[in-house]
């Protein structure tokens, strides 16, 4: 086959990874999409408890739908707000459906390189295809070949450590069994058994913690939950822009969201604890004990929960010439945009190919892996930046460098904005910014608790 004739290798068959294909498909090229999970969104079901903070109508890529509307496929509402759940059956799933062996299952890719060509080869390198190692779920290896690899594998699978300087703290490992670094669904009754009366310590600025926040207050005011107390810890204090955006968030439930966490505080049922690095865990009989890099030492908790971000795997494009920031692991055009100390999802300008491309030609990280970890990411930005990427690959240079975004902004830009604290930086769970859980903020008028 001519490298013309070979497929463009999409990783993940998540939002990101789904839209790619659609566009591509659009495009007349074809994709082939490798997901290492059981179904679409595998990432995205393992948080289907969580509320997005964004509508239908801002989670839908405009190529998928063409695709999916000769199927009889109805759009839900456009001004209702989706669970991860949601998404997934009612939009993902669906998209790959009619994609067909497009997309293959149980399928993880273990490394990407040049055919015949290492990191360090130069000659003639751009001539060769990539060859894409893969393991099947019985165990198989096989490798395929690829005109271009778009990675949209996300961040989902290597959450952040509880030691402020970014490693495990000490004890972490050997404390696990109390420690989570996923929102809890407390709907689940094993998992509400396990919070319910209990001390938590909850760790992380963002809108994961947020959300944690809100659903043990929830489970305090119920029947089931007496006891049920919550520690707030951050690595700083406690400013003006701490709770986000709040009424002129332009996403409502984002802001409600960080209201509510606000909410947690002033009645009670959180206990924020302000300039805390941990530097250890140590066990206490049952509970355990957190103890700072400046040796303060926190009161006895019964459970963990660690929401200090995301991190990108990068370990499978060891073998291609990526040029990334040193700080956030974001290609070194797009991170200047996406600085958490400067930038909310809604402050970061609408980008595509040119802040894509990498020293090697036609690899794109796309969706939250381009974020590295930052974690301002939007779900509508994923979808422009393929959109972009597919214009690109098809030889349209006047489409892939058009903008074709207008993103709502966060109320709290400028200097110190919604994550100008060092933890957020990722600090939600789920990618696309999708984090507050499904329980309902009781402040104000209702409103969806999700946020992106």
């Amino acid at each position: 086959m001519s490298e013309q004739q070979l497929p463009v290798v999409v990783i993940g068959a998540g939002p990101a990874g789904l839209a790619a294909a659609a566009h591509l498909v659009e495009r007349g090229i074809e994709p082939l999409v490798l997901e290492a999970g059981p179904a679409a969104g595998s990432a995205v079901r393992e948080w289907g408890h969580v509320r997005l903070f964004s509508t239908w109508s801002e989670v839908v890529d405009p190529a998928a739908e063409k695709l999916l509307a000769p199927t009889g496929w109805v759009k839900p509402d456009g001004a209702t707000y989706p669970s991860g759940a949601d998404w997934a059956e009612r939009y993902l799933q669906p998209l790959a459906d009619v994609l067909g062996d497009k997309v293959r299952y149980g399928t993880t890719v273990t490394g990407v390189s040049r055919v015949g060509r290492d990191r360090i080869v130069d000659a003639d390198r751009e001539a060769q295809p990539f060859t894409v190692q893969i393991e099947l779920a019985d165990g198989s290896e096989q490798r395929l070949l690829a005109q271009a690899v778009i990675d949209a594998s996300g961040t989902w699978p290597t959450p952040s450590p509880i030691g402020g300087n970014g490693l495990p703290a000490l004890g972490e490992k050997a404390a696990s069994a109390r420690i989570s670094y996923r929102i809890p669904d407390l709907k689940n009754p094993a998992v509400r058994a396990r919070y319910a009366g209990k001390r938590t310590a909850v760790i992380g600025s963002g809108a994961s913690a947020f959300t944690a926040l809100a659903s043990l207050a929830d489970l305090a005011k119920s029947d089931d939950g007496t006891g049920t107390h919550a520690v707030w810890i951050l690595r700083r204090g406690i400013s003006g822009s701490t709770f986000g955006g709040g009424t002129a968030d332009q996403l409502p439930a984002r802001g409600a969201l960080g209201l509510a966490a606000k909410a947690a505080v002033d009645q009670g049922h959180a206990d924020a604890v302000t300039g805390f690095r941990t530097d250890a865990i140590e066990r206490d009989g049952e509970q355990v004990v957190l103890v700072g890099d400046d040796g303060r030492r926190l009161d006895p908790v019964d459970e963990v929960i660690v929401l200090t971000g995301l991190r990108p795997d990068l370990s499978f494009l060891s073998e291609l010439r990526l040029g990334l920031d040193e700080r956030l692991q974001a290609p070194l055009e797009l991170a200047p945009l996406i600085d958490p100390n400067q930038h909310s999802c809604g402050t970061v300008y609408p980008h595509g190919v040119n802040e894509l491309s990498h020293p090697e030609k036609d690899v794109y990280l796309v969706g939250m892996k381009s974020y590295g970890r930052a974690p301002t990411f939007l779900a509508m930005t994923g979808y422009e930046q393929v959109r972009s990427i597919a214009a690109a690959l098809a030889g349209d240079q006047e489409a892939a460098e058009r903008v074709e975004l207008t993103l709502p902004e966060t109320g709290v830009c400028g200097g110190a904005g919604l994550f100008d604290e060092p933890e957020a930086t990722p600090a939600d769970g789920g990618g696309c910014c999708a984090t507050p859980s499904t329980l309902t903020i009781g402040i104000g008028a209702p409103a969806p608790s999700g946020g992106c």
